[in-house]
């Protein structure tokens, strides 16, 4: 179901033009956008870094990972699905991966920056996507999974988020969650990205019951790797205008492959039921309860 963002009106239809008050969404580079004030530029992201994603997220050990992980967690919890949404799609890697392994699937990807978007369609071939703001979704009571992946810790108002896509879900639909972890990592490197926080496990965990969800599987991941991601963080900082954000990815082939197959073991490892409490990164899943 849709939903007006100018009158909250909700209704089934094909065209996005509310039946009650009228109101219609407006082009941005060919892509509906329900929030063109934040289309261009804000506070959570640097947009100059999707060009940069796009070039490095297909050959990088982290992103590969993650995106297995992913795909193990959809393919475990929700391979019934039949449409799915991902919040924050950037430049339309792990949409990509999803769209190739279950090919069933409606598939959403929402992204703040239009120009986001249009690396995300170079990549899709069937996706429909949307320029929002995550804390205002279009959608009531619309899809069995949404997925954020690195995206909430970018949101003051992340609880607002949650909300938002406990709204949208139908009922027993399901979440997928991947954030950064741990305070004491906190580096220049997250606030380069436009981090707000890194979450604790407790903290993530409450935030996602508080907005109506049961979380089914929690555990750390890039967890093997934490001692040399502590070795990253603790270098001294640098003033900002040299800081190179790339720094951690970019390394040598070989490095990137051992990486890679150490990460490929880890994923084994949470496969087999194992769930890590610490870990550069968190993993949550979790279903609508109310």
């Amino acid at each position: 179901m849709k939903k007006c963002l100018n009158c909250n009106h909700e209704f089934n239809s094909e065209s996005w033009q509310c039946m009650q008050c009228s109101y219609e969404p407006i082009l941005i580079n060919n892509f509906l956008s329900f929030a063109p004030e934040l289309a261009q530029e804000n506070e959570g992201f640097n947009p100059e870094s999707f060009a940069l994603l796009a070039k490095l997220e297909g050959k990088n050990f982290w992103f590969r990972n993650r995106n297995r992980l992913i795909i193990w967690a959809f393919n475990k919890y929700f391979k019934q699905a039949k449409n799915f949404l991902e919040i924050g799609c950037g430049t339309g890697f792990v949409l990509s991966a999803i769209e190739k392994n279950f090919p069933q699937l409606q598939i959403y990807g929402s992204e703040i920056y239009s120009n986001g978007l249009t690396f995300a369609s170079q990549r899709l071939k069937n996706a429909q996507l949307l320029q929002m703001d995550a804390r205002k979704i279009p959608f009531m009571q619309e899809f069995d999974v949404i997925g954020a992946f690195d995206v909430i810790e970018h949101i003051k108002e992340d609880e607002d988020v949650l909300k938002e896509m406990n709204n949208s879900l139908l009922m027993k639909g399901g979440v997928i969650l991947t954030v950064p972890q741990h305070r004491w990592l906190w580096s220049q490197a997250d606030e380069y990205a436009h981090h707000v926080r890194r979450y604790t496990a407790k903290e993530l965990k409450n935030k996602v019951e508080s907005a109506g969800f049961k979380v089914l599987k929690m555990t750390s991941f890039v967890s093997l790797l934490l001692p040399l991601m502590i070795i990253s963080r603790l270098k001294p900082r640098k003033p900002n205008q040299q800081f190179d954000i790339l720094s951690e990815f970019k390394i040598s082939p070989l490095l990137n492959k051992i990486l890679e197959i150490i990460l490929t073991i880890e994923l084994i490892l949470i496969k087999m039921g194992v769930s890590f409490s610490f870990g550069g990164s968190l993993l949550l899943i979790a279903v609508k309860v109310k």
